[in-house]
């Protein structure tokens, strides 16, 4: 069973949360991570990038999210919403929409910020809606997570977040670490009870 780990990342710090997120999928028993990425969009052509990224995971295609069980987005802030490039990629899932491929998939958010108040939960906000209009089913973190109580730096119940710091160098710390396993880790054991429960219901039916 594999969950979809699909972020844009400029600077790196929201690809390390996503690694971060992968580690938490993969503690479950049965689950892998599929990580994957968007290119940077253009401001003069739709043409941005070659179909290969130079490093890090592929880019993302309407198939990964068709195949997923479960998906966690990632993007850093821009002005408290998600980045073009990932908006740029959900703007073209309409097909998905239409033929309701990711009804009642579980799914998570992630963000990064330069600042602390840098407009982390609006940008999570922004990230959901999309999925809302999807028929997944949202999932945060809930407060049984001591490290919500804890951290002096990133950390939100609508999902991990990450204070990059001005100039975007600082490094991931250990609470938004934990923080964004254990959201990997409750998103594939969700994506994986739901998949039971469809077992379950089918088998029931058969008899």
């Amino acid at each position: 069973m594999e969950v979809l780990v699909l972020y844009y990342s400029r600077y790196g710090n929201v690809a390390h949360m996503a690694q971060c997120v992968a580690r938490g999928v993969e503690r479950v028993p049965g689950c892998t991570a599929r990580l994957r990425t968007v290119p940077a969009v253009s401001t003069v052509c739709e043409a941005s990038a070659e179909e290969i990224p130079e490093s890090g995971p592929p880019y993302a295609t309407r198939a990964d999210l068709v195949e997923c069980a479960g998906l966690a987005l990632g993007s850093p802030t821009r002005f408290g919403n998600m980045a073009a490039p990932l908006k740029y990629f959900i703007d073209g899932t309409s097909d998905l929409w239409l033929s309701g491929a990711l009804i009642g998939k579980p799914a998570a958010v992630f963000t990064s910020t330069a600042s602390l108040h840098g407009g982390q939960e609006t940008t999570l906000l922004s990230m959901m809606l999309p999925l809302l209009h999807h028929g997944m089913l949202l999932m945060g973190l809930p407060y049984s997570e001591a490290e919500l109580f804890t951290t002096q730096s990133g950390g939100s119940p609508y999902g991990p977040t990450h204070v990059a710091g001005t100039d975007s160098d600082l490094p991931l710390a250990d609470e938004e670490k934990r923080l964004c396993i254990a959201l990997g880790r409750r998103l594939a054991a969700a994506a994986q009870a739901l998949a039971d429960a469809d077992r379950q219901r089918a088998l029931s039916q058969s008899l």
